[in-house]
């Protein structure tokens, strides 16, 4: 079915490439990978000083770690073409292998790649010394690399071919000794080969029966000169002495004589103590005494078997601590004790653990968000069988969830010993944060057991309780209230029970499922309680009454449920591929959403509660806007999600995978800006690709404010148009109470009217001492003074003779266009001036109408207001001021009865009488709101 599915996306999709391009998502951009440490590439050690650092593949990246702490420090920032093969570390650069080249990075930033060109083969060992860097390809090449610059290797100095696969075995280790001056140690399957690098020569091959028939696995130089450890595909380790060609000893056994495990690494400690340690592939450390030739101590599970045990182990230069990787996503530290020394003897203490980095081994299934302060935290459970609590904000936070066996009632503390050990899968999370600290406060449903498990989120570990189901069928689903104190436990078999998870008490029962309850939520007041079931029930409860309200019967079984307490939405995942929004409230569907073509593994709402996000088996992400009840985005995902959460804060959106580690987080890019609502087709969909732990063609967390969508502003482009021609509009220029203002103009003046004069200052200045008469005359004295003077020029008289001949006659600008208005049949600019007019200003202009017979400019007045009623718009203003000339100018009206005015006004009256269905519908509508609102 999934393979038909796959075929149909694709075929449909290559039908409508022709008429809509798909795009990427508009809302979510790949952002980071949370939750990845290292995979079964070997890590790789350098040293800056007396600062040890560590590299470590995931995937297509690296990333670099402070060996004293284990904080993380770079990550690369670009990805490469293929996953990683080999790494090497030579101070500030790494070098990567991958494919059949070498990138070679600084602080993580990639500075040069360089090409095998001579082979094909992908690089399978690195090694850095001196101005030459070795790098040797799976068809026995090796490629040597000279330095030509103070920054790194660049030039390809010679190829050797010295090893044929096909009879020398493949190779399995590369190193330098020291004072083995231009020379290399190849370790194949079968030998040891000695090559001068600079030369291209062989040197030295050794015997074919130096090793028995045990064909070796990895080659290690020891910190005595000519002596190096190889280990065996069997479990054996040699220490041979390459200027003598001979093996010196016995073999070593890690775990009897008949073992069959593979040494994967070997590492020699250089702080005096002369160990050794070998990592094999059960995930097992052997340390072995060289001086005492006895076993020192065997480490137990330091990695998982199923992942390949251990895939590298060093020791740090000069000191006690021994560092180990492994495809099981975790990195270690173990440290030696001082030896306990007595007077016969000296007992050495087994390695401790140190410090570690990790993450889950397997895909995660389950993944919760803390919906209270700690916004920055999210809980992950995963088919590995553990539970674990990361960090956003920093890798160095992220922490395991202990489980601690309970034998006979009391809690015994300790790491779990083996996979076996550790409980069962988990299948739901379900978390409150109200009382932490005070009780546990995450309850966990386990895969096929009959109860679930609670865990305090302060000290990271489980909790005292096991919380039975009440029927004895398998746990299902579980919840929290938001207050912290219940926790509800759904059955396989339909019952569903409440325990007080301070006491661990059962304190209520509810049975109405025939079948399994998959879905469990309590409002944020604990008022409200609703339950779902495979039977296609949906149950609502007054959960602090304990009272039955009612259900409702959807025509599909329910497979998931999530609620959203700020509206009392719960939406339903059905296994017709429909999502049903159900409003608690009324206990009605709300929305049905259609769309996706294979069963739905998760959804999340937003945390406005505007949308829903779905993912499913068909490869889909999708983003329903619930207002409209459409599909606003939607991607085609590389691999199948899981499940999908929103964070608290509507910052970030989490999703799982059915492959991978860690958990994918995409930024929200709609908190930036505003995001269309249009409903987006499946053809317009795109394949979006996840997003990695280097960030490389991602988003940063500013990105939907920084860059701009040029398909969204190109397609989804729209202008506004001024006016609809069957709607009525109000004025929108000007202050809103322009209209109340006109209206109440004479009010306003009389309030505004000082009450009395003003009183002249009984002790003012001497300059302020003369009254308004005195300076008038003083200034008529000297006006006319000026006027009658000698120095009068002829240009003044004359304009002043000019002024006084001619019969112009001023009009104002409203008068102005009042008058060509009328005169071109035009009132579109009057009609502006007018409405943009201070009210006093209006109240003089209309009161400046000329009153004498003929009413010629009233008359125009009179059509421009009928002319601005029949455009709709500022409904408000012209009323206004036609009332406003109806009261100045009434009685003028009435004494002249003039058949052009009375004519203007009838059609005025005429045009206003069609407009009064705003009247009526205001009317209706406020009728209609006090009805319901009783």
């Amino acid at each position: 079915m999934v393979e038909q599915d796959k075929r149909r996306r694709t075929e449909s999709t290559s039908e409508a490439s022709t008429s809509v391009p798909p795009r990427p998502s508009k809302i979510f951009s790949p952002f980071r990978v949370l939750g990845n440490v290292t995979d079964a590439t070997p890590f790789a050690i350098g040293t800056l000083g007396s600062t040890f650092y560590g590299v470590t593949s995931v995937g297509k990246s690296f990333q670099i770690y402070d060996l004293a702490t284990l904080h993380l420090l770079f990550v690369s920032q670009t990805q490469t073409a293929s996953t990683i093969n080999c790494l090497a570390a030579h101070y500030h650069y790494v070098y990567a292998g991958y494919a059949n080249k070498i990138a070679i990075y600084k602080r993580g930033r990639l500075e040069h790649t360089l090409t095998c060109e001579s082979t094909s083969a992908a690089v399978s060992h690195l090694c850095v010394f001196g101005e030459y860097l070795v790098a040797t390809s799976a068809d026995g090449a090796i490629s040597v690399f000279r330095k030509t610059t103070e920054k790194y290797h660049t030039e390809l100095y010679t190829t050797i071919r010295s090893i044929n696969p096909a009879l020398d075995g493949d190779i399995v280790g590369l190193i330098h000794p020291p004072t083995y001056l231009n020379k290399i140690v190849v370790a194949t399957t079968s030998g040891i080969f000695i090559i001068n690098v600079r030369s291209g020569k062989l040197l030295f091959k050794s015997a074919l029966d130096s090793f028995g028939e045990e064909p070796l696995s990895c080659i290690e130089y020891a910190p005595v000169l000519d002596i190096v450890a190889v280990g065996t595909s069997t479990g054996s380790i040699y220490l041979y002495n390459l200027r003598k060609g001979k093996v010196l000893g016995s073999k070593i056994f890690t775990s009897g004589s008949e073992s069959s495990q593979k040494i994967t690494a070997l590492s020699f400690r250089t702080d005096g103590a002369p160990h050794l340690v070998a990592g094999l592939n059960s995930g097992d450390l052997f340390f072995y005494d060289l001086n005492k030739k006895a076993r020192v101590h065997i480490l137990r599970n330091a990695h998982r078997e199923v992942h390949g045990g251990v895939a590298n182990v060093k020791f740090l230069n000069g000191q006690p601590i021994v560092l180990t990787n492994g495809g099981d996503n975790h990195l270690k530290e173990f440290v030696f004790d001082p030896n306990l020394t007595t007077s016969n003897s000296s007992i050495v203490s087994p390695p401790r653990h140190l410090r570690s980095r990790g993450g889950h081994s397997a895909p995660p299934v389950a993944i919760e968000f803390p919906n209270e302060e700690k916004t920055h935290l999210v809980y992950s459970a995963s088919r590995d069988k553990s539970f674990w609590c990361f960090s956003l904000r920093k890798d160095a936070q992220a922490q395991e969830m202990s489980q601690r066996l309970q034998k006979s009632g009391k809690r015994q503390a300790g790491q779990v010993s083996s996979l076996r050990d550790k409980f069962p899968e988990i299948t739901a999370i379900a978390s409150s944060q109200a009382r932490e600290g005070e009780w546990e406060n995450i309850v966990t449903a386990h895969k096929d057991e009959p109860f679930a498990r609670t865990w305090d989120s302060r000290s990271k570990r489980v909790g005292r309780y096991e919380l039975k189901t009440i029927d004895g069928g398998v746990c299902k689903s579980v919840c929290v209230s938001q207050c912290g104190n219940f926790a509800v436990v759904g059955s396989s078999n339909g019952g569903i029970g409440v325990y007080n998870l301070q006491s661990g008490l059962l304190r209520k029962r509810y049975v109405l499922h025939k079948q399994s309850v998959t879905g469990l939520a309590i409002d944020g007041m604990n008022r409200k309680f609703v339950s779902c079931g495979l039977d296609g029930l949906v149950g609502f409860y007054d959960f602090g009454k304990s009272k039955y309200l009612g259900k409702l019967q959807l025509e599909s079984p329910i497979t998931q449920m999530i609620y959203h307490k700020s509206s009392d939405l719960v939406a339903c995942a059905l296994d017709d591929l429909s999502i049903v929004v159900i409003d608690v409230t009324t206990q009605k569907v709300v929305r049905i959403l259609y769309g996706h073509t294979n069963r739905i593994s998760g959804l999340d709402f937003s945390p406005d509660g505007r949308w829903l996000v779905s993912v499913a088996l068909d490869s889909t992400l999708r983003t329903w806007d619930l207002p409209s009840g459409g599909c606003i985005d939607g991607v085609f995902l590389p691999v199948v999600a899981t499940s999908v959460k929103f964070s608290p804060l509507g910052d970030f959106l989490a999703t799982t995978h059915v492959s991978g580690n860690g958990i994918n987080l995409w930024t929200n890019r709609a908190q930036f800006k505003p995001v269309s609502t249009r409903h987006v087709e499946e053809e317009e969909f795109s394949t979006m690709l996840l997003p990695n732990v280097s960030g490389d063609g991602g988003a940063t967390l500013l990105d939907g404010a920084l860059e701009e969508d040029e398909d969204v502003q190109i397609s989804e482009t729209y202008t506004t148009s001024e006016q609809i021609d069957s709607l009525v509009t109000l004025s929108s220029s000007g202050p809103r109470n322009k209209f109340t203002t006109l209206l109440h103009l004479d009010t306003i003046k009389a309030r505004s009217k000082p009450t009395e004069a003003p009183k002249k200052s009984e002790k003012a200045p001497f300059f302020l001492q003369l009254a308004g008469e005195v300076v008038g005359d003083r200034a008529s004295v000297a006006e006319g003074a000026l006027k009658s003077g000698d120095d009068q020029t002829e240009e003044e008289s004359s304009r002043l003779r000019q002024l006084k001949s001619t019969d112009q006659v001023f009009e104002s600008e409203f008068t102005r266009l009042l008058r060509e208005a009328s005169e071109q049949e035009d009132f579109t600019e009057f009609l502006n001036y007018l409405v943009n007019l201070p009210p006093a200003t209006t109240d003089l202009e209309i009161r400046s109408l000329n009153s004498f017979p003929p009413l010629n400019e009233m008359t125009n007045f009179v059509n421009a207001l009928t002319t601005g009623v029949k455009t709709n718009k500022d409904y408000e203003i012209y009323q206004a001021l036609f009332a406003m000339f109806l009261k100045i100018h009434g009685d003028v009206i009435h004494n002249h009865n003039e058949d052009a005015l009375n004519e203007a006004l009838e059609q005025y009256a005429d045009v206003t009488e069609t407009n009064q269905q705003l009247d009526e519908l205001v009317k209706y509508c406020t009728g209609v709101v006090n009805f319901i609102s009783r």
